[in-house]
């Protein structure tokens, strides 16, 4: 009667056991990370005798969990790559709405202020024409600022980001190394004794830590997992935590950049590239890849827009009779110093960097170094390198260097990072506004030919003198010599001008050097027929300069000679719009994927409700017949106490 009643009672130990671990998965079925657990039973060794083995029923060998490594790193992968488009794309979404904005973008403001020019074209002695186009100036320089204090503000907001993530993804490490020790622990009892919750513990922190980068594991022996991050950093080995840090880029003392803290102090920076995945894989790569080439971009305009007009309004007159200044306040290339590489401390080169061709800048900030033998200048976003030389780089992206460096020394450079912020209106007074020609031709009045000139216009200050009284210091006079078919020059350079009346009658170009001056003549002169280039002396009614300002709207200046002020921005809009739109695509694809992956996960892993219950039933009925053979033992143990009383 033993042996029934003891096998009989292993069976319903078991039932109960298996009836335990069924109620727990049915009560943690809407818990989040909770894997589904599984009591596995074992026969117990049999009882030999003369005529063979019996059974002594069952054993429960472990609990253990229905877990697929395999399946649980699709979904992982999955995730962390959604977060990264995610974060990515709520962050350029910033961008893009204020770039789009038909009412606070930049082009209204663009299109209105070449409107003002246009005004004083069309009326240059009219103070309200000239004060209409200051007033759309101010606008325009406003809308700049406003436009760039929005992206600085969406620069710190990531900053910030980028720190509490790295804060995050170190508060999870340190629980990831607690859980391996607590599991340690627990699981001392031997390897058929796994601490299922606590191992779902550690993973619902994996996946955590997973969403905020990219993040893998392998495990040990004693149940320990090893945690990398990125592209291979390690961050929790066993019970240690490797933790990560922000500091400020060796490139780029206003951005930071992560790193990993060593124990005795300091921090060893892990390139940006290598931190793919998650919430800061995202940030870091919305950073670099779209919201430092648009805030350049921005700035670009903003420095390209001031250099030209300022060059052009320098060779117009004013009411005053004076030489034109610039226009815009005049801007350069945000440049600091860094720490020398090779004494540590702060950069001594004294460079001054300047913009040698507004067609060549472009979106990207460099380092210039010095190594002692030569000069090299590369980009921060990807170290590309595109000067190295002896002498300092010249219109290199259009940019020129002047100046001095120790070995070892660094410059940061940053051509339009800044531009947009620092632009303004140089002057406030409507009658220093340059419209007027500095120069005027004129027809002597004995000519008999039909030959004439336009009027000239200045291609730079070469020969052109700043006095209100003589922008010219003598009248150049052309004189036609009809034996030699050209015209001979006195007061400039060169000496004499070919035309032939018979095939240059329609009109041909001319450029004197010094003065710098372009004027077309047409027409059949007669010889000794002469023209006169003198200083336009209260050209107050004249508006070839401001003109050719307006004509700087349809000038393609920018992007290599292809682009428009107005071209360029909504080329810029156009890029991010297009990163925009791909981030949520992305984002979409993988939100697709990780429901798949997730799926299939959870057909294995997670809690089916009507699986469960049919395991109850299936359970009681086991634990009721495993009692009812403790009945039947019982009874026939009475019967035997009956019989022998």
């Amino acid at each position: 009667m033993a042996g029934l009643l003891s096998i009989s009672l292993t069976g319903l130990n078991a039932a109960q056991a298996a009836l335990n671990t069924t109620s727990h998965n049915i009560s943690n079925a809407s818990v989040s990370g909770y894997t589904r657990q599984q009591v596995v039973q074992t026969t117990a060794d049999p009882m030999f005798t003369g005529v063979g083995f019996f059974g002594q029923g069952t054993e429960v060998a472990t609990v253990k969990r229905v877990y697929s490594q395999f399946l649980t790193a699709q979904v992982m992968a999955a995730d962390t790559t959604r977060v990264q488009y995610e974060t990515y794309y709520n962050q350029i979404s910033q961008v893009d709405n204020l770039l789009s904005d038909e009412t606070a973008g930049l082009n209204p403001a663009l299109e209105e202020f070449f409107r003002g020019v246009q005004q004083v074209a069309a009326d240059p002695s009219s103070v309200p024409s000239r004060q209409s186009m200051l007033s759309t100036s101010e606008a325009l320089v406003t809308r700049f600022q406003a436009m760039q204090t929005r992206l600085e503000e969406v620069r710190a907001g990531v900053e910030t980001q980028i720190g509490s993530a790295v804060t995050d993804i170190n508060s999870l490490a340190d629980k990831i190394a607690s859980l391996n020790q607590k599991i340690v622990t627990a699981q001392a009892a031997g390897p058929n004794v796994p601490a299922n919750d606590l191992l779902d513990m550690r993973d619902a922190v994996v996946a955590q830590l997973n969403q905020q980068i990219k993040t893998t594991t392998t495990a040990n022996s004693d149940g320990t997992i090893n945690v990398f991050i990125g592209s291979g950093q390690p961050l929790v080995m066993g019970a240690d935590v490797f933790s990560l840090s922000t500091v400020a880029s060796s490139t780029d003392p206003s951005r930071s950049t992560v790193g990993v803290q060593l124990v005795g102090g300091g921090v060893v920076p892990i390139p940006e590239n290598l931190l793919t995945g998650g919430k800061l894989g995202g940030l870091l790569s919305y950073r670099s890849d779209s919201l430092d080439s648009a805030q350049n971009a921005l700035g670009r305009i903003a420095i390209s827009l001031a250099t030209e007009f300022n060059a052009q309004h320098r060779l117009g007159q004013d009411l005053t009779g004076q030489m034109g200044g610039n226009y815009f306040t005049a801007m350069a290339p945000a440049q600091q110093n860094l720490p020398n590489l090779v004494t540590g401390t702060a950069s001594t080169a004294a460079i001054t960097s300047s913009i040698s061709s507004v067609a060549g800048l472009t979106t990207n900030d460099y380092v210039l170094a010095y190594d002692g033998t030569n000069y090299s200048l590369t980009r921060t976003s990807d170290s590309g390198v595109v000067y190295s030389g002896a002498t300092l780089p010249t219109n290199v992206d259009g940019l020129s260097f002047t100046g001095t460096m120790a070995a070892g020394d660094r410059v940061l450079i940053q051509p339009t990072r800044f531009a947009a912020r620092d632009i303004g209106v140089a002057i406030k007074d409507t009658s220093l506004i340059a419209a007027a020609s500095p120069v005027r031709a004129a027809a002597t009045s004995t000519n008999t030919g039909t030959g004439s000139v336009t009027q000239p216009v200045a291609n730079s200050l070469t020969g052109i003198l700043a006095s209100p009284a003589a922008h010219i210091a003598t009248p150049i006079t052309l004189t036609f010599d009809s034996a030699l078919n050209q015209f001979n020059v006195t007061g400039a350079t060169p000496a004499t001008i070919a035309y032939n009346p018979g095939s240059n009658a329609a009109g041909t170009s001319v450029t004197l050097t010094n003065p710098d001056l372009t004027f077309s003549i047409a027409g059949r002169p007669a010889n000794g027929d002469s023209f006169t280039i003198s200083t336009n002396v209260g050209g107050t009614k004249d508006a070839r300069n401001a003109s050719a300002l307006y004509n700087l709207q349809s000038t393609k200046s920018l992007l290599g000679g292809t682009a428009t002020y107005g071209y360029a921005y909504s080329q810029m809009v156009s890029d991010v719009g297009t990163k925009t739109s791909e981030a949520k695509v992305n984002a979409e694809a993988q939100q697709g994927l990780l429901d798949q992956a997730t799926a299939a996960q959870q057909g294995l892993s997670g809690v089916n409700l009507d699986e469960e219950a049919a395991n109850l039933l299936r359970y009681q009925q086991i634990y009721q017949a495993a009692a009812r053979c403790i009945g039947v033992a019982n009874s026939l143990f009475d019967d035997i106490l009956s019989i022998m009383g």
